[in-house]
């Protein structure tokens, strides 16, 4: 946290963090002012607020679904292959995402196998978006859903044994009693993912992207990592940086907030 200092001076590393001079908030004003500023933001969010809407409810569908599963033998076999991909390395992920993508990749193959033309997936910015959320689902639904799983097994049976007699079916019972029991999981996962709306991990985007992808991949992290580690502008990024979090934490009280209001759930 003492680090942080250094996003408000001109940060020098031979004078060190105490007597590198003091620049106020001409960082974050430079950063404001950037012409990159509303791309970076503008695309931060949009990869955000997609995964928040495709991303975020795959592993509670998966829950519901293995939940349903009456062969503990099948519900097994289904709960370990949907993990198995949690424990990739993110490096092989996007190596196993170029190879398919590529124009004589598996997923051209099938097309062109239909009478399409190849594609040139990891060319087109439109594609980035889809590309990076969806091997994002098919990488974290499985482990994401053992929180969820988890919630359902502290569902009370005597409630669906009195929905049964008064004639419920599985999917009422589902609507009526599974998901209302496991509301407050949902909400206090979906509290954290808001705070999470103005960040996002760069390690995979900078495997993925490429120059003519910047105009939909380039996010507010890979820009702090050109201008922090590959330029040396340490006060800078730690602006940026700073900037990004304080947004985030003004997320996550706004919807610990909204979510208390409405449901009466919160983090604290």
């Amino acid at each position: 946290m003492y680090g942080i200092i250094i996003a408000f001076k001109d940060y020098n590393i031979v004078k060190g963090i105490t007597d590198s001079p003091w620049v106020g908030l001409s960082h974050f004003k430079k950063f404001m002012n950037d012409e990159y500023f509303w791309k970076l933001v503008r695309n931060t969010l949009l990869i955000n607020i997609y995964e928040l809407f495709w991303a975020f409810p795959a592993p509670i569908i998966l829950a519901l679904l293995l939940n349903e599963l009456k062969s503990k033998a099948l519900k097994k076999f289904a709960q370990s292959v949907s993990y198995l991909p949690h424990f990739i390395s993110t490096v092989v992920v996007c190596g196993m995402i170029v190879n398919f993508l590529t124009l004589d990749g598996l997923v051209n193959q099938i097309i062109t196998w239909f009478g399409l033309a190849p594609i040139q997936f990891l060319m087109k910015p439109e594609w980035f978006r889809t590309i990076f959320i969806s091997s994002g689902i098919w990488q974290s639904i499985g482990w994401g859903s053992i929180i969820y799983l988890a919630a359902l097994t502290a569902v009370d049976e005597e409630l669906y044994d009195a929905a049964k007699i008064d004639g419920a079916n599985r999917w009422k019972q589902l609507i009526h009693i599974t998901l209302p029991e496991i509301s407050p999981t949902i909400s206090i996962m979906l509290i954290l993912n808001i705070g999470k709306l103005m960040s996002i991990g760069y390690d995979k985007i900078i495997l993925l992207y490429n120059g003519s992808t910047y105009e939909t991949a380039d996010v507010i992290s890979t820009y702090v990592y050109r201008r922090g580690l590959l330029g040396s502008d340490f006060s800078y990024a730690t602006a940026v940086e700073l900037f990004q979090a304080v947004i985030g934490l003004v997320l996550l009280v706004s919807a610990n907030r909204i979510s208390k209001k409405i449901s009466q759930t919160g983090l604290w």
